[in-house]
């Protein structure tokens, strides 16, 4: 053989062998299930949990650089948004391998900021929204067994709304892995939490707290609101509250303990805040807003991330009622949901489902009309 073919043939041989290796996924290793993250700057303490059973196990980000630190080990990543995606494997106790993987996302407010546009001219039926009146014999019992008329005090409106809010954040701690209860009304939830020492998730908090406002005789819907994506594993839902001081809805938020402002302290809405942030205006959170009086909230934190996240599209029930999620065979119950025009899934208009383990039929409506939705009382 010419030598000149043999140091073609070793090249060619070195450079397969070189790409080889650069496609070979990194590995890190771990003795530990827990893994801290850091993004940017931003350290979270066992912010992830390896789990090999999965077959890929995917963490969304928004930062430049992503960090993972396991006990032993660590594996950073500069991201790039044209690049996207970025495989590795998590060795746990030296056997068990997680297939892992970091990919780019927007940020949540760029997300929200392509959502803006809505069609006011959307006359497509959606029910009217009712609420119960407060002498329902139901809300009556509420009022009564659980001394709200003590608890809401005698002052103003608008301090009755807060009082019953903050007193609500303080009884039942949230716990948004926990499992719903059978009974989802304001008394059997509060009795389950307190029986079990346990906690419930956001919309059951949402669900006692509407309940109170309406045995008061206050409107109040409990509103899902939820982020672009069809599936997804976090949503939240806080209350829309209608002040007749005010003569508008405003945002109330049991999980957190939150409302929302303007600079110059005006009670905001839902759709408000909403617009506020895709049009960067301001925003002020109050002061004690905070999860199970463990870690205070801030602006950016919970507005500008979280609820950045969740104000994409919102859906709520059309009866605002006592035990309104409560499965009983033959109960029938309707949604609407709010889309912008940017959102994934338009149709069908209107869509019937019965639950054939509860027997319960569901009507959901869509809508991108705002006016049709966020509707006084």
């Amino acid at each position: 053989m010419k030598p000149q073919i043999l140091i073609f043939i070793i090249a060619v041989l070195l450079t397969q062998n070189l790409s080889a290796q650069s496609k070979r996924l990194r590995i890190v290793k771990a003795n530990s299930a827990n893994v801290d993250i850091k993004d940017d700057r931003t350290l979270r303490k066992n912010a992830w949990k390896i789990v090999p059973e999965e077959k890929l196990d995917v963490y969304t980000t928004s930062a430049k650089k992503v960090t993972f630190y396991t006990d032993i080990d660590s594996v950073s990543f500069k991201i790039d948004p044209k690049i996207g995606t970025y495989d590795f494997v998590i060795l746990l106790n030296g056997k068990d391998s997680a297939n892992t993987r970091i990919q780019y996302q927007p940020l949540r407010l760029d997300m929200l900021k392509q959502a803006e546009k809505y069609n006011y001219s959307d006359n497509r039926f959606v029910p009217k929204f009712g609420y119960q009146p407060q002498d329902h014999p139901d809300l009556l019992k509420i009022r009564k067994d659980l001394k709200l008329d003590s608890i809401a005090g005698k002052g103003s409106e608008l301090s009755q709304i807060f009082n019953l809010m903050h007193w609500v954040h303080n009884l039942v701690r949230h716990d948004g892995s926990s499992n719903n209860p059978t009974l989802k009304n304001a008394i059997d939830l509060i009795k389950v939490c307190k029986t079990e020492n346990r906690g419930i998730n956001c919309r059951m908090l949402a669900t006692i707290l509407n309940e109170c406002y309406l045995s008061m005789g206050i409107p109040s819907r409990y509103i899902t609101c939820m982020p672009k994506e069809t599936n997804f594993d976090d949503c939240h839902v806080i209350n829309m509250v209608y002040s007749k001081e005010l003569s508008k809805w405003i945002w109330i938020d049991p999980t957190f303990d939150a409302y929302v402002m303007d600079e110059k302290g005006n009670l905001l809405g839902i759709p408000e805040v909403r617009e506020r942030l895709i049009k960067g205006q301001g925003l002020v959170l109050n002061a004690d807003a905070n999860w199970n009086r463990e870690s205070m909230q801030t602006k950016e934190q919970y507005l500008e991330n979280y609820m950045a996240k969740n104000l994409y599209r919102f859906q709520t029930p059309v009866a605002s009622e006592y035990d309104s999620e409560t499965w009983k065979s033959g109960k029938k119950i309707a949604y609407v949901e709010l889309l912008p025009l940017d959102a994934l899934v338009q149709t069908p208009q209107m869509q019937e489902q019965i639950n054939n383990n509860t027997g319960v039929q569901f009507t959901y409506y869509k809508t991108n009309n705002p006016n049709l939705f966020w509707v006084i009382p």
